[in-house]
């Protein structure tokens, strides 16, 4: 009863978001065979990610299995250890953290796995679309907010490469209550990257963020492939000796 009580309540939750102008997640897009994106969202990630959030279970040398060399490795994302073997361990001290933010950065390391767990669509639909939600919000303590988790005491890590920006809204009247819809962006300041390489920038990162949470899908789902072919040609052969044994019996 208690989890028929809980699960009402968020439906209701999720109803009331959606009638105060909620917004839907954005679809993130696919490419976790796509090396070369791969390899820029794992720059991302090490250049503006690691500085607070740790992937404890994920290992520098592992990012070989995208295609970078020990080499790169060293020369381009080790900057918060000296050892290719070692974790990926954030910069930041915890406790400064704690004190700075209200609470330690999670661990990302399975992240959009963690978030397809809890329902809201798939991880990476999620991060996709809160990495791209961010906004300037002068009465929070960071200076932002964001429309996909509002109040966030997080910064807007990627603001340099977005720029600054507000929500834009339409007023409406439902059932005599003021509504605010979302309707699009105001752009305050330009940032880096035009909207477009923005999107695709988050787009890269998310997707390294997904790998990262299961570096071995790819080689499972080629594996699955060939395990269900041999499985036809297997049951076929296995058909036609069945036919050829009982075809004498009367």
């Amino acid at each position: 009863m208690k989890k028929v009580l809980v699960s009402l309540l968020m439906v209701l939750g999720l109803s009331a978001q959606a009638n105060t102008g909620g917004i839907a997640w954005d679809k993130a897009p696919a490419k976790t065979n796509d090396l070369a994106a791969l390899q820029n969202g794992a720059k991302v990630f090490v250049n503006y990610c690691l500085n607070c959030h740790s992937a404890a279970f994920m290992r520098f040398n592992r990012l070989k299995d995208i295609g970078l060399t020990e080499q790169q490795i060293k020369d381009n994302l080790l900057f918060t250890t000296e050892k290719v073997g070692d974790n990926m361990v954030a910069a930041i001290d915890p406790k400064q953290a704690k004190g700075w933010f209200g609470a330690n950065p999670p661990d990302l390391s399975v992240i959009t796995r963690s978030r397809s767990a809890q329902g809201q669509g798939t991880g990476a639909d999620y991060i996709y679309t809160y990495l791209r939600t961010f906004y300037v919000d002068e009465s929070k303590p960071t200076g932002w907010n964001n429309l996909a988790f509002p109040n966030i005491a997080m910064p807007h890590a990627l603001w340099q490469l977005q720029g600054k920006r507000v929500p834009i809204y339409e007023v409406t009247e439902e059932h005599g209550h003021e509504v605010h819809v979302f309707k699009g962006w105001e752009q305050l300041t330009p940032g880096t990257l035009s909207p477009e390489q923005y999107d695709q920038t988050v787009g890269d990162l998310v997707n390294y963020m997904q790998w990262m949470a299961e570096p071995a899908q790819n080689t499972r789902v080629r594996l699955g492939v060939w395990v269900l072919l041999f499985l036809c040609v297997l049951t076929f052969f296995t058909w036609r000796m069945n036919a050829a044994f009982w075809k004498d019996v009367k």
